[in-house]
């Protein structure tokens, strides 16, 4: 059975119409990443990748990334088109939230 995307509303994108295979493009947008009030991460130089039926994946250049809020995870990957991950906890207290980093 084949997925029936739903319609697209004023100012919204479709997963759909994103391409095979997925691109990575720059984006300007102002990108925050916030965890228990704490802004971890502020930049308008992320990498936006799309691919068909994925959400958009957004990534932030490791100066724009608190380093005083990560902690090394166990794990790693590879894309062929992305390249090498290595993967992250954030950090404050007793709470973590797992994120992953491109190398």
């Amino acid at each position: 059975m084949r997925p029936t995307p739903d319609p697209i509303g004023p100012g919204q994108e479709s997963v759909w119409s994103y391409p095979r295979p997925p691109i990575a493009e720059a984006t300007a947008a102002e990108i925050v990443i916030v965890h228990r009030e704490v802004v971890i991460a502020s930049t308008r130089r992320a990498v936006r990748t799309l691919e068909t039926s994925h959400p958009p994946t957004y990534y932030v250049p490791r100066n724009d990334i608190r380093e005083d809020a990560l902690l090394r995870a166990g794990g790693s990957s590879d894309c062929e088109r992305k390249g090498d991950a290595i993967y992250w906890d954030v950090v404050f207290g007793a709470v973590s939230a797992a994120v992953q980093r491109l190398r």
